[in-house]
């Protein structure tokens, strides 16, 4: 169903508005844009005109935003910006798709990252750009053609394919582990233990399964494994950490198992798709892909 014309002003309209709005000053507008200021100010009368609200408040020789102009500036800003980001990434890559993806950091770098040359190899027509997402979010307000999900199977809006599960355990450095020594899994409750905001009852799980049911745990917090990591390496406490994601500091001993692994339960990640994107070609094309290199045996 087609926009009624009304609806949609015109680029120039928008522009000399949003920069306006931005820069809080129809003279700075009126340089970004290399125009006169009164061609600036015809623009935005224009746009007011033709929405039929008031943008700015006019006071002597100053602007500054109505109530309905702060939202609609933060609306046209977004706007603005995406399709300045379409047109870099058709610029980049006009004879292929471009593919921009949510990655959870750690899982990205980690083990994404270091297979990523074989999907651009297969595909040279395709461009992937990352960007950092901790947490589920709404596809419709944002620029992203899929995600990595660590969790339970449930994204509104999304199809989702698996691609693992995981195994955690403890991990520290080896001058820890042979400060402390623990030899059971009571032990930890006395020892500096270094916890992940995204998974607050990680350690509580843990212990549970090690037959330390209700405990109480306290620690350091972080917002991502890899300043947990490195919190280990450097001999803060003991981290509980996918396996998987530690490989390189295990094999190099920065890092060393200080307890028994455990099966991670009902999360797992998996690669989010929203429903509208499912027939987009470079999309398809990177679901088969990593969903085969998710399901090789590691090592």
């Amino acid at each position: 169903m087609l926009t009624a014309r009304r609806f949609l002003p015109s680029m120039s309209l928008l522009a000399a508005f949003e920069a306006a709005a931005r820069t809080g000053s129809v003279t700075a507008a009126s340089r970004e844009l290399d125009l006169t200021q009164s061609a600036v100010s015809r623009q935005i009368k224009a746009l007011e005109a033709q929405l039929g609200v008031a943008l700015f408040v006019r006071e002597r020789q100053s602007i500054r935003l109505t109530l309905a102009g702060q939202g609609y500036a933060r609306e046209i800003h977004e706007a603005l910006r995406r399709i300045s980001t379409a047109s870099l990434n058709l610029r980049a890559n006009p004879h292929g798709g471009t593919l921009n993806l949510a990655i959870l950091p750690t899982f990205g770098a980690r083990w994404l990252a270091p297979r990523l040359k074989g999907f651009l190899g297969a595909h040279p027509g395709v461009s992937v750009n990352f960007v950092s997402r901790l947490s589920p979010f709404d596809f419709r307000l944002d620029s992203v053609d899929a995600a990595i999900h660590f969790g339970h199977p449930h994204w509104p809006g999304a199809e989702l394919t698996f691609l693992m599960s995981e195994t955690i355990a403890p991990a520290c450095s080896p001058a820890f582990l042979a400060a402390h020594a623990p030899r059971c899994a009571a032990d930890f409750l006395n020892l500096p233990l270094l916890h992940l905001t995204s998974r607050p009852d990680g350690w509580e799980r843990w212990l549970a399964a090690n037959g330390v049911p209700d405990a109480t745990v306290h620690g350091m917090l972080f917002d991502q494994f890899a300043a947990a990591t490195q919190a280990a390496v450097a001999g803060l406490g003991i981290a509980l950490l996918p396996t998987f994601l530690i490989a390189e500091e295990l094999q190099r001993g920065d890092l060393v198992l200080a307890g028994a692994e455990m099966r991670g339960g009902a999360e797992a990640y998996y690669l989010a798709v929203p429903l509208e994107r499912v027939t987009f070609p470079p999309l398809i094309a990177f679901r088969a892909w990593i969903a085969g290199e998710a399901a090789r045996p590691v090592g």
